[in-house]
């Protein structure tokens, strides 16, 4: 089997994703650099999580053609 060309669009767009996530939250290093080390490691952690909330659509996307996970024809 050929993979999908979503396949490929998914895979750029998930690359792009974590290049602009990156860079917005190192622009914040100078800020969150004087904050104290617990808070700066909490901040990094939730960082490090938020951006995959996207992921799941776009991946469902990339298998089925779909953004949601319910079907619209009733299927």
């Amino acid at each position: 089997m050929t993979p999908s060309g979503r396949k490929g669009a998914g895979i750029a767009v998930i690359v792009l994703l974590i290049l602009i996530w990156a860079a917005l939250v190192a622009s914040l290093a100078p800020v969150i650099g004087k904050w104290p080390i617990l808070v700066q490691g909490a901040f990094y952690l939730v960082m490090g999580i938020v951006w995959i909330s996207p992921l799941k659509p776009l991946l469902r996307w990339t298998q089925s053609g779909r953004w949601s996970g319910t079907s619209s024809s009733g299927d």
